[in-house]
């Protein structure tokens, strides 16, 4: 009968603990001074250097709008988030979010600049379709640059945006645990860096789960969702861009490169006026933007060098 009653006991335990367990990460994630998605990576290993390159000069942005962005094309187009894209790009570099970049060092001890601004920006109305591939994002860029619509910049990182009608399954585009996608293609015999942002509007829930709840949308800072959500992918390939930006620069074993560790990681975030959240001001904008590796002996996901 004793018997028994112990291993009634011990069911009854193990049965407190299991609820208990289920509870904990609601609990953990309804905190307000702090947002992490569940598309969090969880990762503690440390990023490795591969001897390759590191771009360690002022970086130049040029934005390519693939779609349907302006008037143009028959439709309002989206402006708001232009002019989202735009500001960050302009305020982003030599702040204390991109000083982290500057962790990361090539093998002659040179480091990233954490200087970025905006070279320009043109259209491009679908002149590959609306289905993407990488070599497509590659030719796009190669076609502005022969055409001497944009220049050709050795210290250039060219950014395809795709409107919210253009797919990209095969880069990575609404594909559940994809990183953003960033390559090298060629132009008038020379290579180029190129990054992809893909229209988040296709897949809220994948491509901005930090401004989704219970598949409904959230405020934004901006106001505008696509804007907001790709303020935060941009903000991860140009680091990931300009510490790996050949495939032989800064990776951990599992492959993910510096802003790829924080993926779903936001840190400590304040209220704007609209009721959404934020975590950085830029300018004259507030922005939610994932935290970025920082490059030290105990490295972390951090929003600057001071913060611990």
């Amino acid at each position: 009968m004793k018997a028994k009653k112990f291993n009634t006991l011990i069911v009854l335990v193990l049965l407190a603990v299991s609820f208990l367990a289920l509870e904990l990460p609601a609990l953990a994630q309804s905190a307000t001074t702090g947002l992490r998605t569940t598309a969090s990576v969880k990762t503690d290993s440390r990023i490795l250097y591969h001897n390759g390159r590191v771009l360690t000069n002022v970086t130049d942005v040029y934005f390519v709008w693939y779609g349907c962005w302006d008037n143009t094309c028959g439709a309002a187009g989206d402006t708001t988030s232009q002019l989202i894209m735009s500001d960050f790009a302009s305020n982003v570099g030599a702040t204390p979010y991109f000083e982290i970049i500057t962790t990361y060092p090539d093998g002659s001890g040179y480091t990233a600049s954490g200087a970025v601004f905006l070279g320009g920006y043109v259209y491009d109305h679908y002149s590959r379709g609306t289905d993407l591939t990488a070599t497509d994002i590659q030719g796009i860029i190669a076609d502005q640059i022969t055409s001497f619509r944009l220049r050709q910049d050795p210290n250039g990182i060219y950014v395809v945006f795709a409107s919210a009608d253009v797919r990209s399954p095969s880069t990575g585009l609404c594909v559940p645990g994809a990183r953003p996608h960033h390559g090298i293609g060629m132009a008038l015999g020379s290579d180029f860096r190129y990054a992809f942002v893909g229209n988040p509007t296709q897949c809220p829930s994948i491509a901005a789960p930090q401004f989704v709840s219970d598949g409904t949308l959230l405020p934004t800072p901006n106001g505008n969702f696509a804007g907001d959500a790709m303020a935060s992918i941009l903000a991860n390939v140009l680091s990931s861009t300009i510490t790996n930006p050949y495939g032989d620069g800064w990776y951990d074993r599992y492959s993910l490169q510096s802003a790829d560790k924080c993926e779903g990681q936001f840190g400590q975030t304040y209220m704007t006026a609209n009721g959404a959240r934020a975590n950085v001001r830029l300018g004259q904008r507030d922005y939610l933007i994932q935290e970025n590796w920082v490059n030290e002996r105990k490295g972390r996901c951090a929003m600057s060098l001071s913060q611990f």
